[in-house]
């Protein structure tokens, strides 16, 4: 089968998972396709998990990290510019029968040229020395498979830490969690001088081994079009946050001067549909009263902000500040 091999220069996640949609959707299926791709500073949520309850909200807005959601399953990734993207979209089994172990053989084969064995781990993970390097999903729809996965080649470990960091909150719902997992960068384990683009190279020959590989690029009208799924879907925060399952998310925080406060919220598609607080706060007035005002407000910083305009928090919670406030609830 003949293999199109894409090389993306472009590091905004939504266009990315744009073009990975087109390329899945809207582009022949004579074919096979790779991609291979990064995003610069953004976080990829599975598309069955609640970004609120997978991201540190404040960390990603402080910090400039996007949070974007996928069309495939699976659990929340970070990535930067240390971290390598790969797509392959081929024919499915018969049946659709998700088989992620298939497509993460390539990497294998790829680090074994470099001398480094791993394995494959768990339902989607490929590790070395049990630690993980490589996350994958896959979406699978009419004949059609979508493999893709992330690799850790010299990731700010630290940031990933950080951006996926959920204090002191707990979801109950239907969202999928993430498992959290010793992860690596592969790094230090390869030869050195080994450049992301070293592997780059050698891992789209191994995903394209067996087929009539040929490096390929959008058209003018491909472009338009991924544009245009772009804003229409991976822009959008009714798909990036408002596309989350039902569930209730608790946060907590203990702040000087205000004491324990607890809030308690039933989300749906990303907006609080109930909310209470408890905690061994003092107030002058009854916090039901400010949680009615906040019942149907989106889960986003600007919209709670011109719910609670005109409201003294502290009266609600003494020696609590409108900040104060936004930061515990975000």
């Amino acid at each position: 089968m003949r293999v199109d091999i894409f090389n993306l220069n472009t590091t905004d996640p939504a266009f990315n998972l744009a073009a990975e949609e087109y390329l899945f959707s809207g582009m022949p299926r004579d074919r096979a396709y790779v991609m291979l791709w990064q995003n610069d500073g953004a976080v990829i949520i599975g598309k069955y998990q609640n970004t609120a309850a997978e991201v540190n909200g404040p960390y990603l807005e402080s910090h400039g990290i996007k949070a974007v959601r996928r069309l495939s399953g699976g659990g929340a990734v970070y990535h930067d510019m240390g971290n390598l993207n790969f797509t392959l979209i081929t024919d499915a089994k018969p049946g659709g029968k998700v088989d992620l172990a298939l497509f993460c053989r390539p990497v294998v084969r790829a680090l074994a040229r470099f001398g480094v064995e791993a394995e494959i781990s768990g339902r989607n993970d490929v590790t070395v020395d049990g630690k993980k390097f490589s996350g994958n999903a896959q979406y699978v729809r009419d004949g059609r498979v979508m493999h893709h996965g992330t690799i850790l080649f010299d990731s700010d470990l630290a940031v990933v830490q950080e951006a996926l960091r959920v204090k002191a909150e707990k979801l109950a719902g239907k969202g999928v969690s993430s498992v959290r997992s010793r992860v690596t960068n592969l790094k230090p384990l390869l030869p050195e001088g080994t450049t992301l683009e070293d592997f780059r190279r050698v891992l789209s020959q191994e995903l394209s081994r067996g087929g009539e590989a040929e490096e390929a690029s959008f058209s003018r009208e491909d472009l338009k079009a991924i544009r245009q799924q772009k804003r229409a879907r991976y822009d959008r925060w009714e798909w990036n946050w408002g596309a989350s399952p039902a569930g209730t998310l608790k946060k907590s925080a203990r702040i000087e001067g205000a004491g324990s406060i607890e809030a308690v919220m039933g989300l749906e598609k990303g907006c609080i549909k109930s909310l209470s607080f408890q905690g061994d706060f003092f107030s002058s007035r009854e916090p039901e009263e400010l949680a009615a005002r906040l019942i149907g407000v989106p889960l986003k910083a600007g919209a709670l902000g011109d719910a609670l305009k005109g409201l003294k928090v502290s009266d609600y919670f003494r020696g609590l500040t409108k900040k104060d406030l936004l930061e515990l609830l975000m």
